[in-house]
């Protein structure tokens, strides 16, 4: 088996998202909230693409919810997080990991209403690991190939050996098209007429305003409780509340805590709230005062978690010093970056600034996109300002957070959400800080040399080990500023029933009338 190497790594790349067609007549309101057959949710992102696998569309945790109620990924994840089947109900390595078996779920069906096949697979796996299509995680597709087809099994040679590899399956990108039909459509005739083989399937379609699903008759798994599902892309979080008190939408996510805590009290809804596997973080760009550890120290000691939590988000959040969330594979609490103002203060006397002569940037934030991301950022420039740290907000939406990252053109400073729904580090700190990765916009030989390496440990143990050393390495640098683990407000009415997901998934066939 040959290890990955740095020039491996440095073929991730981002794809452009495709242009979206309207698919049918805009929606009308024969579909309303309160109709006993169908559910409509208000959601706070629009879908810009129908392809799960390509674009910077594929690797926007936001949007699997979506892609996940149209597609089957070849493994899932149980609310728990537990990996469990999907279209695949076997899958493992040999004796010496030189290959991996799969086995294909029988009876599964495209919503054209044709068979599910092993060529699906092989060819969803080999059109990921192509490097001109676009896949922007394609190295860990490309870590598996030489596919054999016997009936429903399947074997590949392991060409580059990823310990994560089995994860992937049930993460970002990992999704499997119908070969023929692709391939007869073309990539735009598949974003005018998406065919997955997921629970339910498109039915109308109107860019930035609405999607319609119909539930799939031969979906192989438990029949969806709703007939019809509609997701309204209602990204103003003030506008999600009207949506939802006013009763136009049944289900609705990411609202401001104080809202949260008032809708939940009225006798025709619910509220429900768990921690979830997203991050609350603020990714520093090593150009100008970033590359100053003072200031990078400074600016992470200055911030009061606790206080941004209990009085912010009224105590819907968990305050954490590393991009492992608690629920992630190597958390480690001992890592701690205090709140010591004072400590803020000498750092930054120590290159020259203080209260009157300030350091200054600018750091972009989304706002609206989850629940008191501005004003988060707004009292963390507050907490800056006492120390010595003059920062500027400037305001994007989230896909332009993609964008910019992808070009490493983010500001010294930017707030960003980071879901991790496997709870991996390699899909935390790996991804997040690895220099070549276009998920990361710090760049320094150091913590690459640190990094490299653990990508294919094949000793579990040491592998958990390395990312807990990696990441104090980092807390000490302060390489980027972790915030909190969120915790998902969800609003509901009255009369349904919804399993809440630790991947912070919202998935329609999750929800259920309550009698």
């Amino acid at each position: 088996m040959k290890s990955i190497d740095r020039r491996q790594v440095l073929k991730y790349g981002m794809g452009g998202a495709a242009a979206l067609p309207v698919l049918a007549s805009p929606f009308g309101r024969q579909v309303l909230a309160q109709d006993p057959d169908s559910l409509t949710i208000a959601y706070n992102v629009a879908l810009p693409s129908w392809d799960p696998t390509v674009g910077t569309s594929a690797v926007n945790p936001t949007l699997q919810s979506i892609y996940k109620s149209v597609f089957d990924q070849y493994l899932d994840l149980a609310p728990d997080l537990t990996l469990k089947e999907g279209l695949l109900t076997g899958w493992g390595w040999n004796d010496d990991r030189t290959q991996v078996h799969f086995e294909l779920r029988e009876g599964a069906f495209w919503h054209d209403g044709t068979p599910v096949t092993a060529e699906d697979v092989v060819w969803s796996l080999s059109r990921a690991a192509d490097p001109d299509v676009g896949n922007p995680v394609q190295p860990v597709w490309a870590g598996i190939g030489n596919f054999s087809v016997d009936g429903n099994s399947i074997t590949a040679d392991v060409l580059n050996f990823d310990p994560v590899l089995f994860k992937w399956l049930a993460f970002l990108t990992g999704y499997v098209l119908p070969k023929q039909y692709y391939e007869s459509v073309g990539a735009e005739g598949f974003e005018q007429k998406p065919v997955g083989s997921g629970p339910y399937m498109v039915d109308a379609f109107e860019r930035d305003s609405f999607l319609r699903l119909k539930a799939f008759d031969k979906y192989w798994g438990p029949k969806p409780a709703f007939e019809t599902v509609v997701f309204k892309f209602v990204t103003d979080a003030t506008s999600r509340v009207a949506e939802i008190e006013s009763g136009a939408s049944d289900l609705t996510i990411e609202i401001p805590y104080e809202e949260f805590d008032r809708l939940r009290e009225k006798s025709s809804l619910q509220g429900l709230s768990t921690p979830v596997s997203d991050i609350a973080m603020i990714f520093l760009n090593d150009i100008g005062p970033m590359e100053d550890e003072n200031v990078r120290l400074a600016a992470h000691h200055a911030i009061n978690k606790k206080a941004i939590v209990d009085r912010l988000l009224r105590g819907y959040g968990v305050p954490i010093d590393t991009l492992q969330a608690p629920e992630y594979a190597a958390f480690d609490a001992s890592i701690e970056v205090p709140y010591d103002p004072d400590k803020a203060k000498e750092l930054l006397a120590a290159s020259g600034f203080s209260t009157d002569n300030p350091v200054t940037f600018s750091i972009q934030t989304t706002r609206g996109f989850k629940p008191k991301d501005f004003e988060m950022i707004q009292a963390i420039i507050g907490m800056w300002r006492d120390v010595g740290i003059e920062a500027e907000i400037e305001i994007y939406e989230i896909a332009k957070h993609f964008e910019l990252r992808a070009r490493d053109e983010l500001a010294p400073a930017a707030f960003y959400n980071w879901g991790n729904s496997i709870g991996d580090p390699s899909t935390s700190t790996f991804f997040a800080m690895f220099g070549p990765s276009p998920h990361s916009v710090w760049d320094t030989d150091d913590l690459d040399g640190k990094l490299l390496p653990l990508l294919g440990e094949p000793d579990e143990a040491k592998r958990i080990a390395g990312y807990q050393e990696v990441d104090r390495y980092i807390a000490e640098k302060g390489y980027v500023i972790p915030l909190l683990q969120y915790v998902q407000p969800i609003v509901l009415r009255e009369g349904l029933t919804m399993t809440p997901h630790v991947a912070n998934y919202v998935l329609p066939h999750l929800v259920k009338p309550a009698n």
